[in-house]
């Protein structure tokens, strides 16, 4: 049962009729984005898939491809609809290309000065009633959307990875954020075919205020002696029954984001539990960032993936 609260519209704001939303612009071409345009297109949207590296769509088009063949194979989707879905979508490296979207959604890196440095570029090519949202995993929505044109058109859309399989979006307005530009966003989803939870406006939200600090501990007892990765691993597969361990999960989101978030945590809401390990830290500053390095917690040159440490 949903016992979620649905935030009372600013005052001074028409509670109008939702925004139809039929074309979208993806921002950033890397794990997250290309997982956005791949559910937009095969829902039946028009999409723009934006980056400033043309190799990194090029690569975008070629994993959309290969993760709509899975489907094809098990039969979630048919051939058509892979062919169909593909042809949907436009790339570019010119945010100009982004005139005639009714949202824009930004899948960057999660740091805040490059997540402002893109809004700022690309609102002066958004038709006026165009719709703004970050797929932020722990920044105020409040603060970025100030940084707009358009506050009560800016909101958090946080989708989960691999976004063609999770169901889960978590939304976020910001204090400014209008109910049409709620309700619209919601309606998106549903046409996704994705469950929305409501959170509010807080560091890391709901998803990665409880599972981050899960994986800084886990880290926390690694640091500590307390248990091998193997062993702390093995521990929260079978005795918690989760479907991967935390420090194998730290490698899939990448040891660089799960620190952005502990920071975002720690610097927002000012308490020492959030503290980032200075374990997590010192692999971030080796480069071991996980799979996308091939090392972090395990070492992925080898298979199956030995534990570094």
């Amino acid at each position: 049962m949903d016992m979620s609260v649905t935030p009372t519209p600013v005052s001074g704001q028409p509670d109008s009729v939702a925004p139809d939303i039929a074309e979208v612009g993806v921002i950033g071409a890397g794990q997250m984005g290309n997982g956005i345009a791949h559910v937009c297109a095969l829902a039946g949207l028009k999409v723009v898939l934006a980056d400033v590296k043309p190799e990194a769509l090029e690569r975008a088009m070629a994993v959309m491809g290969r993760n709509m063949d899975r489907q094809v194979n098990r039969g979630t989707i048919g051939a058509e609809d892979k062919m169909f879905a593909l042809s949907r979508i436009t790339t570019t490296t010119d945010y100009a290309a982004f005139g005639t979207c009714d949202l824009a959604i930004e899948a960057a890196t999660e740091k805040e000065e490059v997540k402002r440095s893109i809004f700022k570029a690309l609102t002066p090519h958004l038709k006026p009633s165009c719709l703004l949202a970050s797929n932020t995993s722990s920044i105020s929505i409040t603060r970025l959307g100030a940084g707009t044109d358009r506050a009560e058109k800016f909101i958090g859309m946080h989708f989960m990875n691999p976004v063609p399989v999770m169901k889960l979006v978590e939304v976020i307005r910001g204090i400014a954020t209008d109910e049409p530009t709620f309700q619209a966003v919601q309606a998106l989803a549903a046409k996704l075919g994705k469950i929305t939870a409501v959170s509010e406006d807080f560091p890391a939200f709901i998803v990665n205020r409880i599972l981050v600090p899960m994986i800084n501990e886990a880290v926390y007892a690694l640091y500590e002696g307390v248990g091998s990765v193997t062993a702390i691993d093995t521990s929260m597969r079978l005795g918690a029954n989760h479907p991967m361990g935390p420090l194998e999960l730290a490698d899939f989101i990448g040891l660089d984001t799960c620190l952005s978030i502990m920071q975002v945590l720690y610097e927002g809401l000012s308490d020492s539990k959030y503290r980032p390990c200075p374990l997590l830290v010192k692999y971030v500053e080796a480069g071991w960032l996980g799979r996308k390095s091939n090392r972090g917690f395990y070492d992925y040159t080898q298979t199956p993936p030995r534990p570094t440490r």
